[in-house]
């Protein structure tokens, strides 16, 4: 079921706010995706989905390739499921390294999923501008 990205029901949004482990998809330079276990964040009012990660990860250089490349910015998902709840958020991904960026998603991060993650400085968030959800919550 699609759903208004910018004004999503209270039970989607709830969903998104309880602790679970996500998937994100990002292509590979071949065209082909990678799917990885991740923690994410919705930020509906800014229609965003935050991902943090370190920088030499195989997600944030799959996101990095594609910018490059003449198709742009990566199309990317994240989801998250349980039970028959489940939802979707998609749009183009952005790899964000300033200092601000970073305090932020960690901040967020820790509200969701209940512990500060210890620190990195080779840490960078996969910023993922929503265009797209859908689910049942």
């Amino acid at each position: 079921m699609a759903l208004d990205v910018l004004n999503p029901t209270p039970e989607y949004l709830a969903f998104w706010r309880e602790r679970h482990v996500c998937t994100l998809t990002t292509p590979r330079p071949d065209g082909t995706p990678h799917v990885v276990p991740v923690g994410v964040t919705y930020d509906p009012e800014a229609g965003l989905a935050r991902v943090i990660s370190n920088k030499n990860s195989k997600k944030i250089r799959n996101v990095l390739a594609a910018q490059g490349s003449p198709t742009g910015p990566a199309r990317v998902a994240v989801c998250q499921m349980e039970g028959r709840r489940w939802a979707t958020l998609e749009g183009h991904a952005v790899i964000r390294t300033d200092e601000a960026s970073v305090a932020e998603a960690v901040a967020r991060y820790a509200e969701r999923y209940g512990r500060t993650p210890s620190p990195n400085p080779d840490r960078v968030v996969l910023e993922i501008t929503v265009d797209r959800a859908m689910g049942r919550a």
